[in-house]
């Protein structure tokens, strides 16, 4: 009996002597191992041989010792500093330069920062938990001491901005494509024809992005730099049994420039070459400012009046405004969806109020449209007798009684203020240069739809609102003559461009007798006699 108490005894004192070796062994340690979805940091056992709480992100839990993420050694780490360890050797790579094959075997060396990489799998800080579930101390521990030995990394996982994977694919790669041609038509003599399409070969966009997205940290660490992008078969777009459809004409316009200069004149007809032959396809939009740029020497351009800030300038391809405006109307006859329009800041004269379309790049004004028909459709156009003519042809849908009308409604009209004068010190007293008044106006364009004769339908196409700007004239004030100064001086005080037009014919006439005075006494050799002029300022003088 006293013989099996002892036994007993034994190994009760065995058994605290082990637990005591555990708790020693463990105090003050941390352990991380690997879940599903992230490292866990596992803070070290307190002493007591109860499980105690899991602390939260944030506590001075370090991972354990032989941890890697990749090949970053966390060993000892808080969260924190673990992940500012592998930021910094992914920086590390972001200066390696990859090699992108494109189309024809074009290569493109691009940086990696330009593809804008990220560290991907950076969840695996996001918290910490205790080691197992459920098991006792000594279990924890068997497993923490297995860790140890064999150590644990988790996979580093890189990734790369979609966006500005797709714009460098598209900017830098793209652009050795092969691009293939649409069939089109073209039109001679009044007879369509039409001309086969051709396929082309280019980046696969889509499965390009895709690779560097999901395989781009593979590819660093094995040096696999140089990167194949998948190609892709480019298809013409429709079927040329389409294209011999079209031969209905579904909107006409002209509009006469007969009071153009030449510069203006070669403008508009430099613009509806532009546009001229254009195929649109179902659901296409057109830009006319695309069409017609760059506006430059170089494309066929020169300086002509234009608008600007409720002024006449000289501009490079001024008159342009009128081909779109043209093509305006004729799109709307066509009845095809206009998706972008602006007026101009002032009237024009050659479309009603409210019919025009205007374009400039200054201003961010374009005309935009859609063909919105099951078909494709041709743009004609074309100059004849200082006359501009847009035709679209199409597959006529609508029915033969179906017709439209547009006009155009004054809403409200504001008179110009009295004449602007405005003094130029860089300009000789003599110069001037006058710029009409404009009425302003409000007004909108309607469109009337008729059924075999018969009025069914008016909506309102737009409403456009027009700047008055009063008669305005810049004039030269700049003499060595102070009496001719001071004339012109005065009659811009009266605030009249017409006495500023009379004082100038004065000077003028006045400068005139005294340079033939001067002239007849120098044939007779003596002193050109003095002009001596009161200053005045009423019409006799000078």
């Amino acid at each position: 009996m006293k013989k099996g108490k002892g036994l007993v005894l034994l190994f009760l004192l065995c058994a605290i002597g082990a637990g005591l070796v555990i708790w020693y062994s463990m105090d003050n340690k941390a352990v991380a191992v690997k879940t599903d979805r992230r490292v866990v940091f596992l803070p070290g056992v307190s002493g007591e041989i109860e499980e105690a709480e899991e602390p939260a992100i944030g506590a001075r839990s370090t991972a354990f010792e032989g941890m890697r993420i990749g090949p970053v050694d966390i060993s000892g780490m808080t969260p924190e500093a673990a992940e500012e360890a592998v930021n910094s050797y992914l920086e590390s790579l972001y200066d390696n330069e990859l090699t992108l094959v494109a189309a024809s075997g074009n290569e493109v060396k691009v940086k990696v920062r330009e593809l804008g990489p990220y560290w991907a799998n950076s969840d695996v800080l996001e918290g910490m938990s205790a080691l197992g579930e459920g098991g006792d101390v000594v279990e924890r521990y068997k497993l923490s001491r297995d860790i140890a030995s064999a150590g644990l990394e988790y996979p580093l996982e890189l990734s790369c901005d979609k966006e500005k994977v797709m714009k460098l694919l598209t900017d830098k790669c793209s652009i050795y494509d092969t691009p293939m041609e649409n069939a089109t038509l073209t039109r001679e003599d009044g007879e369509f024809k039409v001309i086969e399409g051709q396929p082309g070969e280019g980046i696969n966009i889509s499965e390009s992005t895709a690779i560097l997205e999901n395989t781009l940290y593979d590819k660093l660490t094995t040096g696999q730099t140089r990167i194949e992008l998948p190609m892709e078969e480019l298809l013409p777009q429709g079927q040329t049994e389409e294209l011999y459809l079209v031969k209905d004409l579904l909107g006409s316009f002209t509009t006469s420039f007969s009071s153009s200069g030449s510069s203006r004149s070669a403008n508009v007809s430099n613009g509806c070459r532009l546009i001229n032959g254009t195929v649109l396809y179902p659901g296409e939009e057109f830009s006319a400012y695309e069409a017609v740029r760059p506006i430059s020497t170089e494309n066929g351009y020169y300086l002509a009046g234009s608008y600007l800030n409720g002024q006449v300038v000289e501009s490079l391809g001024g008159g342009i405004c009128q081909v779109s405006s043209t093509l305006y109307n004729a799109v709307l006859r066509a009845e095809l969806q206009v998706t972008e329009r602006h007026n101009h800041s002032l009237i024009v004269s050659y479309v009603d109020k409210s019919a025009d379309a205007a374009i400039a790049e200054s201003a961010g004004k374009d005309f935009r449209f859609v063909n919105n028909t099951e078909h494709p459709i041709y743009i004609e156009g074309y100059t004849q007798d200082k006359k501009i003519t847009f035709n679209i042809y199409g597959v006529e849908t609508r029915d033969p009684g179906h017709t439209v009308e547009f006009k155009s409604e004054i809403i409200s009209e504001t008179q110009p203020p009295a004449d602007r004068i405005i003094p130029d010190a860089g300009q000789v007293v003599g110069y001037m240069s006058v710029q009409s008044a404009h009425i302003g106006y409000t007004a909108k364009l309607w469109k009337i739809t008729y059924e075999n004769g018969t009025e069914v339908g008016r909506e309102v196409v737009n409403e456009s609102k027009y700047n008055m700007t009063p008669r305005t004239a810049v004039v030269g004030i700049a003499s060595p003559e102070p009496l001719y100064a001071q004339r012109m001086q005065s009659a811009i005080d009266t605030g009249s461009i017409d006495e500023c037009k009379a004082a100038i014919a004065q000077i003028q006439a006045h400068a005139a007798a005294a340079a033939e005075l001067a002239a007849q006494a120098q044939q007779q050799g003596s002193e050109a006699p003095q002009v001596v002029t009161e200053p005045s300022g009423d019409a006799a003088a000078p």
